[in-house]
């Protein structure tokens, strides 16, 4: 008897614990460190270490790190979100630019950003519903005045972006995950009459624009290009010289509640993941809590989309605001959807300081929750555009259209550290170190790899562990660099 109610009493007890802690309990017993074997990959500054593989590590037992050692302590046991993919925006700017390289260097450029094997395997992408800044002209898909949207038509974009899409999906494998934003509706739907400049969406034209997304995706689509989801707005706070529209909180929700979640649901579209906020990091706990806490726009909105640009201010990057949003609507999703390096300067195409700002914002953006990481422009010229309104930027890549060549930033290969190694469908672990000279996020692949990313902003070399469950294999930081340590 007595036997009996142990046996039963373990079974209430695994009952409150719970499926989640089940499942985490389990984990953690099952996996080991021993016998496995850490690949590190490396870029530095300094050096010519781009993305190498520095060979093996292996691991020895080391039940209880003493403080004196740095530590990167790992936990596959933990997991958090699942990752959407990593990538970049498929400009009007990029696409123009891709068309003038030479073939050979066309090929090389779909390579080295959609190759999963050759190289650093983006799966997540991003274009404009009509024109942007990074657009050699401002564009409309209809013709003024006409409400009907009976005049809609892409031809602009058959020149050079739909091509150019079409050739990176088919270089991604076959499969990317693309979403799409406006800039600003036609210049006749707006309260100061023009694309350029701010100005808002007239009332009496709510439900044409909301039917205007509905026929950019199903033409998109129809022409081969499947659409994953949409932004209600880019940048919804900022009056621009270039295109732009502005929304309230209030504004944005009421859009969506009353005009563009129902017509989408309306065109079959119900699947299609509908972004808000699509802005900085600054106000959005304010934009989510206003949109999300409405029960009648939060059941259209699959995720709040957030940019870096909250610099402008002289501030640093706001990553607790990510961190309250996902707390606070652990249903929602975030999902990074754009940043780049402001004014571009040909002599800056070599600063280290532009990789490190993507390092310090991709650790920080999937530490607080982030799903999904989309970088600007794929691809630039050697100006930094085309764009426009001259509002020059970096780019990862940029051609010199010059001379037909590629150059490479060190952004890329930043990028890389993450695309590259963390693939659709990981699970953010826990990955904590020991001290804040080093930042570290970490992710168990579906194929059970652990990719653990290292970074270094310090002008030291830091030795330090990596520690799992009482294992530790022993490495180095070099200083200003960052690594993807592959455990196997």
């Amino acid at each position: 008897m007595k036997r009996r109610f142990l046996t039963l009493s373990m079974a209430f007890a695994l009952i409150i614990l719970g499926d989640a802690e089940m499942v985490n309990a389990q984990k953690s017993k099952l996996y080991t460190a021993a016998n496995k074997k850490v690949t590190v990959y490396v870029t530095a500054k300094g050096t010519d270490d781009r993305m190498k593989q520095m060979g093996t590590l292996t691991f020895t037992s080391n039940p209880q790190p003493v403080e004196t050692e740095v530590a990167i302590f790992v936990d596959p046991s933990k997991t958090f979100q699942t990752m959407l993919g990593i990538g970049g925006a498929l400009t009007d700017a990029s696409a123009e630019t891709f068309y003038k390289l030479p073939k050979d260097k066309q090929k090389e450029l779909l390579t080295a950003y959609f190759d999963k094997n050759k190289g650093i395997g983006y799966t997540l992408g991003r274009t404009s519903i009509q024109s942007s800044d990074f657009s050699s002209e401002s564009y409309s898909y209809v013709k003024n005045n006409d409400v009907s949207l009976k005049s809609f038509d892409v031809s602009h974009d058959k020149k050079y972006r739909i091509p150019f899409i079409k050739e990176v999906t088919a270089a991604a494998g076959g499969k990317l995950t693309l979403f799409v934003s406006p800039w600003s509706p036609p210049g006749w739907m707006k309260t100061n009459g023009d694309v350029l400049h701010g100005g808002k969406l007239l009332p009496k034209y709510d439900q044409q624009w909301a039917n205007f997304y509905v026929k950019f995706i199903q033409t998109y689509e129809k022409l081969g290009m499947p659409i994953w989801g949409l932004s209600v707005q880019n940048e919804p706070m900022a009056t621009q010289t270039w295109e732009s529209c502005l929304y309230t909180a209030e504004e944005e929700r009421d859009f969506i509640k009353n005009f563009l979640g129902p017509t989408l649901y309306k065109a079959g579209m119900a699947g299609k993941k509908l972004i808000a906020w699509d802005h900085n990091r600054d106000l959005m706990y304010q934009r989510a809590s206003t949109i999300l806490e409405d029960p009648a726009s939060a059941k259209y909105v699959w995720g709040i989309g957030f940019h870096w640009y909250e610099t402008w201010t002289g501030a640093g990057m706001n990553f607790e605001n990510a961190r309250l949003v996902a707390k606070v609507f652990p249903d929602k999703k975030l999902i990074f959807t754009e940043g780049c390096v402001e004014k571009f300067d040909f002599n800056r195409l070599n600063d280290w300081a532009l990789g490190e700002r993507y390092g310090l914002s991709m650790i920080n953006d999937f530490n607080a929750g982030t799903v999904g990481w989309t970088d600007w422009n794929i691809l630039l010229d050697e100006k930094g555009g085309p764009n426009h309104v001259g509002n020059f930027c970096f780019a990862p890549i940029h051609a010199d259209t010059r001379n037909g060549s590629l150059i490479y930033t060190n952004s890329y290969y930043y990028m890389g550290h993450f695309s590259k190694f963390i693939r659709p469908g990981a699970k953010r672990i826990v990955s904590s170190a020991s001290r804040d000279k080093l930042l570290t996020t970490a992710y168990i692949n579906p194929d059970g790899k652990l990719a653990v990313v290292v970074m270094n902003k310090t002008d030291e070399n830091i030795d330090y562990s990596l520690w799992i469950k009482g294992k530790a294999a022993k490495t180095t930081s070099p200083a200003h660099s960052i690594e993807t340590l592959v455990v196997e």
